[in-house]
């Protein structure tokens, strides 16, 4: 996401930068006409940059800092499946040890040892089960609310994308008003930049050799 909205930035940004250059270029300054057509367009890259500058804030504030805070739940997540399986592991340890003494024969020392394990046994399986019905209690709860948790951000992003979009299709479709000329159709526009292409291939200093 973070991605994206840096992409998206920097499109609107270079086509700021485009229209002041074309602003600069010594045209402008012979053709009224051309320099009236810049104009308009400098003023749409502008009005697209900000729009997309307010979309990237909203789409910040609403979408990448919300999944940033999610993701820093998994470490406290994975410490606890960690500390789980290490209490498992302690589990089958001192639970072996008990086993291996009831099957030995129940001598006086045996006995006394096995007493031992599994007095050494009985917390460390509290332990174990306390943590594993923790994990089983709440991972279903952390599973089922991810979706209550991102459907407010997969919300503001659509509704981002669309006041983005809608002022974007405003912003262009003053500027095709304010450039376009009635009654041109594609066709004839094509024509007449084959047209004007035929003219600047025919100059001699464009001429293949």
């Amino acid at each position: 996401m973070k991605k994206s909205t840096d992409a998206d930035l920097a499109m609107s940004k270079s086509a700021v930068k485009i229209s002041l250059d074309l602003l600069s270029n010594p045209l402008c300054e012979q053709d009224q006409e051309f320099l009236n057509m810049v104009t308009a367009l400098d003023t749409a890259m502008k009005r697209m940059d900000a729009f997309n500058q307010e979309k990237v804030n909203q789409i910040q504030k609403t979408v990448i800092e919300p999944l940033k805070k999610f993701g820093s739940v998994f470490p406290s997540l994975n410490m606890a499946v960690k500390r789980r399986e290490q209490a498992l592991q302690d589990y089958r340890r001192l639970q072996a040890k008990v086993e291996k003494y009831e099957e030995k024969e129940k001598t006086g020392p045996v006995l006394a040892k096995l007493h031992q394990a599994r007095e050494e046994l009985r917390p460390v399986r509290d332990d174990f089960e306390a943590k594993n019905k923790q994990l089983l209690d709440e991972m279903p709860q952390f599973y089922n609310s991810r979706l209550n948790y991102f459907q407010p951000s997969f919300e503001s992003l659509i509704r981002a994308q669309v006041v983005y979009y809608s002022e974007m299709h405003k912003i262009f479709g003053d500027l095709t008003q304010q450039l376009d000329q009635p009654g041109h159709s594609d066709e004839q526009r094509e024509r007449e930049n084959e047209a004007r292409l035929s003219e600047l291939r025919a100059l001699s200093i464009v001429a293949d050799d």
